[in-house]
């Protein structure tokens, strides 16, 4: 009874190590596609970049710097919807207040690529709750919201004229 009692328990605590070793495994091989990304990113190869970091998101979904960067090679490519959308996926995974504020920032450009200007406000707005010293996302704001009031401005013109 004893004897396969410890069985039992060293089978376990191997497969629970086992366990750790290949997480770490895919960990290490994540951070490789990333630098791999970030190569071909810096190439301004957009598209093999994103097929690296969806290489390392496969290996690792919460790595954070991975929904990041293919963020970035998306929005390089023009594809600004489905930038916001990992852009909103990597938020949520953000390690800390730094790499939200630059999360919301680069959501916030996409939005504007969009000409969504309220919703480039909020992002910019979020950005700046995370940072409230960067003055590029500052500059952007002031922008966006000055779009936005035209925009607005525009669009009761429109109406007025309409009526």
């Amino acid at each position: 009874m004893k004897n396969s009692l410890v069985i039992l328990f060293l089978c376990f605590t191997s497969l629970i190590f086992s366990q750790e070793i290949n997480s770490e495994k895919l960990e290490r091989e994540a951070r490789e596609d990333v630098r791999e990304g970030n190569k071909l990113y810096n190439q301004l190869k957009f598209t093999e970049a994103e097929v690296a970091y969806k290489k390392a998101l496969s290996k690792n979904p919460n790595y954070q710097k991975a929904a990041y960067n293919l963020g970035n090679s998306i929005y390089n490519q023009n594809r600004y919807k489905e930038a916001v959308s990992q852009f909103e996926l990597a938020e949520k995974i953000a390690p800390n207040k730094m790499s939200k504020a630059e999360t919301f920032h680069n959501m916030g450009n996409s939005f504007m690529k969009e000409k969504q200007y309220d919703k480039a406000v909020a992002a910019y707005k979020n950005s700046m709750r995370n940072n409230s010293k960067d003055d590029e996302t500052r500059y952007n704001l002031a922008m966006a919201q000055q779009l936005l009031k035209d925009q607005q401005n525009k669009d009761n013109k429109d109406n007025k004229d309409n009526k």
